[in-house]
């Protein structure tokens, strides 16, 4: 089948890139014209220049695919200006599922975010039904993610676009490029410049895993149903353990309180604006985020298709192995 994967080079992206071309499908990459294509090298797939922001070359892309999976996302936690943000991920994906259902794509699947899900207060586990408002939504990726989502769920029910929505959450591995902000944690942390942390908690997922997640939410999801693809709930006192254990580094033993990271934060944003730095370690909606343990329920996803995510040491050990092979790690 001829299928369209969008955000091909990134690391989700790149991750499902090979799980469809293992699985027989014929990979069209939507790749912009200046995007890093090292996760993409020896793959066999076809190129299809062209952007979110470009309606026409969406609408040139998804000619005669049966398939769409659409992965891309702006995916940074601080942006000095969310315009962009917004247009990549709200405009671009209501432009990208109209033309493919215009099309005639049999199935699409979104890849959305337990970023839209809200937390309890008692710090339980979300799931599915963990309904949200854009007001819940900290920082502006996670709002256009939210605002996304909700558009998606309108093409479904308006316009009858077949559409599977999967929620990854926070995936870690192999060929995290960029890297992105999990994979940073990563990075410091292994390279033994995190002397210490907060009491905050995170849900562990193979890349791999999210990759697989795809595949089973087109082959067994129903349109309309959003599906979990988590891992392990693991605080961050825990994560860092692993990877102290894993590099035979000392684990920090310093636990910050929370009203002595956002000052900091602030400082720090504000450093990076100034200086027109890129984005910054810390930043304030990430401090914000870290006052509640992100912990996520993949039940759903287990019962329905069949999702089975390895332990989240595994992700954590392929990550480092990974990030030490191409230079990533000091020591």
């Amino acid at each position: 089948m001829k299928t369209l994967l969008t955000g091909a080079t990134g690391f989700v992206g790149a991750a499902v890139l090979r799980r469809l071309v293992a699985a027989g499908h014929e990979v069209h990459a939507l790749v912009r014209a200046t995007s890093d294509r090292s996760n993409i090298i020896g793959i066999e797939c076809e190129i299809a220049v062209g952007d979110l922001a470009d309606p026409e070359s969406l609408r040139r892309a998804v000619r005669g695919c049966g398939a769409v999976f659409h992965v891309a996302a702006d995916y940074r936690l601080w942006v000095p200006d969310p315009e962009r943000m917004n247009r990549v991920n709200i405009q671009g994906t209501i432009d990208l599922i109209r033309a493919a259902s215009e099309a005639g794509a049999s199935r699409i699947v979104y890849t959305s975010s337990v970023a839209t899900l809200r937390h309890s207060a008692d710090g339980a586990p979300a799931d599915e039904n963990s309904r949200a408002e854009v007001s819940d939504m900290i920082g502006a990726y996670k709002r256009s993610k939210f605002l996304a989502e909700r558009e998606v769920m309108r093409l479904i029910g308006e316009e009858r676009c077949p559409v599977v929505i999967v929620k990854p959450s926070a995936p870690f591995g192999a060929r995290d490029v960029k890297p992105t902000p999990t994979g940073r944690m990563v990075v410091e942390a292994a390279s033994g410049r995190m002397p210490a942390y907060v009491d905050t908690g995170l849900n562990v997922v193979h890349v791999d895993d999210v990759a697989d997640g795809h595949l089973l939410a087109f082959d067994k999801g129903t349109v309309g149903e959003s599906y979990i693809l988590g891992g392990e709930n693991l605080t961050l006192r825990r994560i860092l353990e692993i990877i102290a254990e894993i590099t035979e580094r000392r684990a920090p033993r310093i636990r910050l309180p929370h009203w002595l990271i956002t000052p900091a934060a602030f400082v720090v944003e504000g450093l990076a604006r100034l200086t027109g730095g890129g984005e910054p370690m810390i930043t304030v909606d990430s401090a914000r985020m870290a006052r509640k343990k992100m912990y996520f329920l993949s039940d759903k996803a287990e019962r329905a298709l069949g999702y089975r995510p390895r332990p989240a040491v595994e992700a954590l050990r392929d990550a480092i192995e990974w990030f030490r092979a191409h230079g990533y790690l000091d020591g």
